[in-house]
């Protein structure tokens, strides 16, 4: 056989070991993609679904026919609000395409006075087309006084004395019963349509001075706007069907300019996490608000092995920023919640909040006895919507492939229900409130505000006013107070779960205010609050106190006592796990001030998760995620903070000192 001839047959058989390769490889990632597919799990649900349809239906064939003809309605239902997803998305992409062709500013402006009512064009003026939530109470006054020939319109109306329920003596022909209730329904109409009641009464009277200093309250972020919360389940459906259909054009254009060679991309990941697709996803979740953004939060400290750093980046956008309702959905919650009168049980309220997160956002007021109270208002919609947005969110996520396969994120969500659930809950919260007050009284470091109970109910929380400022402001404070703080929060999270077996396992900061000229912590937001298990607890304990003396064995034979390890992982999946615990039982192992600031533990702990998300066989216990997050956000905390602290005190105190078994 001639060179040439031999040289042919080596490349022939280098092309098929190359595509043989190629071949193992797409297998491969493509049983990847179907282990971590939601397809295949609809598929035997599908499968499992129709044999018990087919046994139904030879059992009571009327009723599976009505049940037939209801799914069919559903379905219908939900493709109608996929399409006007696009639809919606397709006018947002004719508008910018104007507004990128040239139109230049004057005249968009004159377009919009020629659309928009006022004295001179009083034709245009339909009052069934008019948007109300997205214009202020003053602006449909000054529409209207155009209307009505410049003349002067005030929708502002004293808030009924009525009440929502008949009492106990009146009936329909009551005099004066038809009267009271006429107006009340008149006035709730007025709310919903954007009225707000004027505190004449309030403004009257002279201000009377206060001894105390008036309490300074955080203030929104600056990118924060008022936009209303889809409360109804097609609402919210339709906003998360404009962002599949977004998420999925703009996947594709990026993937076409990168094919083309004007600056997309060429992978399906990184054209999915483009900077126009994370703007999406931000946008709609600040839009949705409720369980969906809370997932959003969490997921925004994760590590980069866990999510990736441009998912990651845009759900850090969106735990700084959410939105806040319009000032008539604020009335209408309120007078749904504490009845039309509620105005008049308050000396004043302040309409826009100074806080908006996930849940609800957060008023200031000031009772009729003059004590300044905060009062969280939930948003409509949220606590019917959990499951739904939840399924919404992480079913696109798992489609993308976003999750690596030993994250175990059913467990995750599973766990972020029921949580969420509780969250919801303010008459859960204020309970909870109520009893972290008593059980933390014997510490004067820490305080919790009462809760004012008649100002209180599912969804609506009134609160005392503590002044203080979140610890994420206080990163600039003298090194004196900081170290105060740092060693507060440790003591607390080490006594909340070895001494009073009760967490707040919300990691966020803005849960923790620090009073300096007190030097106490301020204590709020407990609607994530849950008791443990003692014998759970006994056994956590035992193996920090194995990390804490530096026995490995100790910690491997208690990690699968408590579920943490089957038995049957790999010797590298059982030193990677044993590594992390002892690295974090580190701070009570060194007898001497531990520099927060300088330590490398995230780093390490970081190098470990991909083996553990590797070769994990088993979620861990189902109370180490929110033990585990709140343990994070502290560490973090002190690692911000930038503190030198001995830990082994607290360690002998009240690990070893406060539990009882």
């Amino acid at each position: 056989m001639s060179r040439s001839a031999q040289e042919a047959a080596a490349l022939l058989r280098g092309l098929r070991i190359l595509l043989e390769a190629c071949g193992r490889e797409h297998l491969a990632h493509g049983r990847h993609l179907w282990s971590n597919s939601s397809i295949r799990e609809l598929i035997a649900e599908n499968v499992a679904h129709t044999q018990q349809l087919v046994r139904n239906s030879s059992q009571n064939p009327t009723e599976e026919l009505k049940k037939l003809q209801q799914s069919l309605q559903e379905t219908g239902e939900r493709g109608y609000v996929v399409a006007k997803g696009i639809c919606s998305l397709l006018e947002t992409k004719i508008k910018m395409s104007r507004e990128e062709s040239g139109i230049s500013e004057p005249e968009q402006a004159s377009s919009i006075r020629k659309s928009t009512p006022t004295a001179q064009n009083p034709a245009s003026w339909d009052a069934a087309n008019l948007d109300i939530s997205s214009i202020t109470l003053q602006e449909f006054e000054e529409i209207l006084s155009r209307r009505n020939k410049d003349s002067s319109v005030s929708l502002r109306t004293p808030a009924t004395k009525s009440s929502q329920t008949m009492p106990k003596q009146a009936t329909p022909t009551t005099p004066g019963f038809i009267t009271q209730d006429t107006e009340y329904v008149n006035n709730v109409l007025r709310f919903v349509a954007g009225a707000k009641v004027e505190e004449q009464q309030a403004d009257a009277q002279p201000k009377q001075k206060s001894d105390q200093p008036a309490i300074e309250v955080p203030e929104l972020s600056k990118v924060a706007k008022q936009r209303k919360v889809p409360s109804s389940r097609i609402g919210r459906m339709a906003s998360f069907g404009g962002l599949f259909a977004g998420l999925g054009l703009g996947t594709l254009n990026e993937l076409t300019k990168g094919a083309l060679g004007l600056g997309g991309s060429t992978s399906m990941r990184e054209a999915l996490l483009s900077p126009a697709n994370a703007e999406r996803i931000v946008d709609t979740l600040c839009k949705v608000r409720g369980a969906a953004l809370k997932i959003g939060q969490i997921l925004s400290i994760q590590d980069s092995s866990v999510v990736s750093p441009q998912l990651a980046k845009a759900f850090e956008r969106v735990r700084q920023a959410a939105d806040y309702m319009p000032d008539w959905q604020v009335e209408r919650v309120m007078n749904t919640q504490l009845g039309a009168d509620w105005r008049q049980r308050l000396k004043s309220f302040e309409d826009k909040p100074f806080a908006a997160a996930s849940i609800g956002q957060v008023h200031r007021a000031t009772l009729s006895d003059g004590m300044d109270v905060a009062i969280k208002i939930q948003y409509p919609g949220v606590a019917q919507s959990i499951e739904s947005d939840i399924d919404n969110l992480v079913g696109m996520l798992k489609v993308w492939d976003v999750f690596p396969q030993g994250f175990f994120i059913d467990n995750v969500v599973r766990v972020a229900k029921r949580e969420l659930q509780w969250e919801v809950d303010y008459d859960r919260e204020a309970e909870y409130t109520e009893k972290f007050r008593e059980m933390i009284s014997p510490y004067p470091e820490y305080y919790v505000p009462r809760v004012i109970r008649d100002l209180t109910t599912s969804s609506v929380l009134t609160t005392e006013l503590v002044p203080g400022v979140p610890l994420d402001k206080c990163f600039d404070l003298s090194y004196e107070h900081r170290r105060h703080i740092a060693a507060s929060v440790l003591k607390l999270c080490l006594r909340e779960l070895f001494e009073i077996e009760c967490m707040q396992t919300d990691p966020n900061w803005s849960n923790f205010l620090y009073d300096a000229p007190s030097r106490r912590l301020m204590l709020i937001d407990f609607g994530s609050t849950r008791f443990y298990r003692h014998d759970f607890i006994r056994n956590y304990r035992q193996v920090i106190m194995s990390a804490a003396q530096n026995n490995r064995q100790g910690v491997l034979e208690m990690s699968r006592q408590m579920g943490f390890l089957t038995g049957y992982e790999t010797k590298q999946m059982e030193q990677a796990h044993v590594d992390a615990v002892m690295i974090l039982g580190e701070i009570f192992r060194y007898d001497g001030d531990f520099d927060f600031g300088r330590q490398n533990t995230t780093e390490r702990l970081a190098a470990l998760v991909p083996t553990m998300v590797a070769h994990r066989l088993c979620p861990p216990p189902e109370e180490i995620y929110s033990i585990h997050r709140k343990l994070s956000g502290i560490f973090l905390l002190c690692a911000r903070l930038n503190v030198r602290m001995n830990c082994v005190p607290f360690y002998k105190d009240i690990v070893l000192g406060k539990f009882k078994d």
